[in-house]
């Protein structure tokens, strides 16, 4: 629970009035005027009614209802609770979370520019960086261990239009000083972008650290429930609005109706489901830590992790997530046959699922190994994201999965 000092009358209508967990039950929602529900229903339409003079309407505006693409009534609702949740003045939503990130590098970025990227990140976002926004669009590219604050330094250049990284990165869990990447970022006149999807609010707010984007894959915790995607990018309005007219409007990235609708579902048990997850994160990484079978654990929340002190700085000691990397003592195979092993706990891709998920990463990412620590190269890893199940079970489940693979 976040602590909040009570100086007005709690209204739904004020999102700043109300402490988070009421803010995501109520932000957002509008109680429907034909029927009296008082849940925003799906409004499952592309278009939507033109005034009776339409040649005055700006058709790329993305706040009128009048084209799906441009907006939709569950897409400016999801809008509206995120912008509070985040405290930001603005939210944008897409179809996936790779599109909101494809979509700050789309909008803000062009031929000869330069960007300073974490040599940790995302498959996808590696890719676009290392290969195709280079190959196509010659936007130069420099992958720097972004906890070498004096290499970020070195790294900008006169060129250089923007810095991205993640709060917790996928998968290594390796973790971003973000005040101290956006002192740089603003020193240099750049822009800092930081995908958030591994802490959530009310985790971490990064535009309250100094980032100009934070983006989150709704798909993962702030939906939660394993059966919806969809995208956001938070910051100042007049950057939202940009993105909103030249990434959303004539690129296409919007969400369904119907995704918007499970989103925004979901999140109204984010403050309860992530306070669970981080918790059973805690317990099961303590566990991991101490078992002789198990090679390394890599968890924030641990002090063997080389950024514990940060990420208690950084994240107020509420909570580290609940993402770990590790691996048990073995090549590739014994990694496969430990999680053939596992009974509870599901191999599949994904994270933030209120079933805990799986997945064998192996020892090398895209770009080459030398990414990662040295005991990450020798073992590879295994991704793991802790869902809602009781810790007992989890625990229970890894002991024998442990057991019949090293028996």
């Amino acid at each position: 629970m976040e602590a909040r000092n009570i100086k007005q009358r709690p209204d739904k209508d004020q999102p700043t009035s109300l402490s988070f967990d009421s803010q995501a039950v109520h932000s957002g929602n509008i109680t429907d005027a034909t029927t009296g529900a008082i849940r925003t229903p799906i409004v499952m339409a592309n278009s939507y009614k033109l005034p009776d003079d339409p040649s005055s309407l700006d058709w790329s505006d993305s706040q009128t209802l009048f084209y799906n693409r441009n907006s939709g009534h569950n897409q400016l609702c999801l809008e509206r609770k995120l912008a509070a949740m985040e405290r930001a003045e603005e939210a944008v939503v897409f179809s996936t979370g790779v599109a909101a990130l494809h979509a700050i590098f789309f909008t803000f970025l062009k031929s000869g520019d330069h960007v300073v990227v974490s040599d940790v990140t995302y498959e996808a976002v590696w890719r676009l960086f290392g290969e195709l926004l280079p190959e196509r669009y010659g936007i130069e590219t420099t992958f720097v261990d972004i906890n070498d604050l004096a290499a970020v330094r070195a790294a900008v250049r006169p060129n250089t239009k923007l810095i991205h990284a993640e709060t917790i990165a996928n998968p290594t869990t390796k973790v971003a000083d973000v005040a101290a990447l956006a002192a740089i970022a603003q020193d240099s006149s750049v822009m800092l972008s930081i995908d958030a999807t591994f802490t959530p609010p009310p985790m971490f707010r990064g535009l309250e650290h100094g980032a100009d984007f934070v983006v989150h894959s709704l798909t993962k915790y702030i939906n939660g429930h394993g059966d919806a995607m969809g995208g956001a990018v938070v910051g100042r309005a007049g950057l939202m609005q940009k993105l909103k007219g030249d990434a959303l409007v004539d690129v296409g990235g919007s969400i369904s109706p119907f995704n918007a609708w499970l989103i925004m579902r979901g999140s109204v048990t984010l403050p309860l489901r992530l306070a669970r997850h981080m918790s059973t994160a805690q317990t099961v990484a303590a566990f991991l830590d101490q078992d002789p079978r198990i090679a390394y654990v890599m968890f924030p929340g641990l002090r063997s992790h080389p950024q514990h002190d940060l990420a208690l700085r950084q994240f107020g000691g509420t909570g580290y997530g609940a993402v770990m990397a590790f691996a048990v003592k073995g090549n590739p195979e014994v990694q496969n046959r430990f999680v053939a092993n596992l009974r509870l706990i599901t191999s599949a891709v994904s994270l933030g699922h209120d079933e805990s998920l799986i997945v064998h990463v192996g020892k090398e990412g895209r770009g080459g190994s030398d990414r990662y620590p040295d005991m990450l190269r020798e073992y590879g890893h295994l991704r793991l994201s802790i869902g809602l199940e009781d810790p007992d079970d989890l625990i229970a489940d890894i002991k024998f999965a442990l057991g019949e693979t090293f028996s």
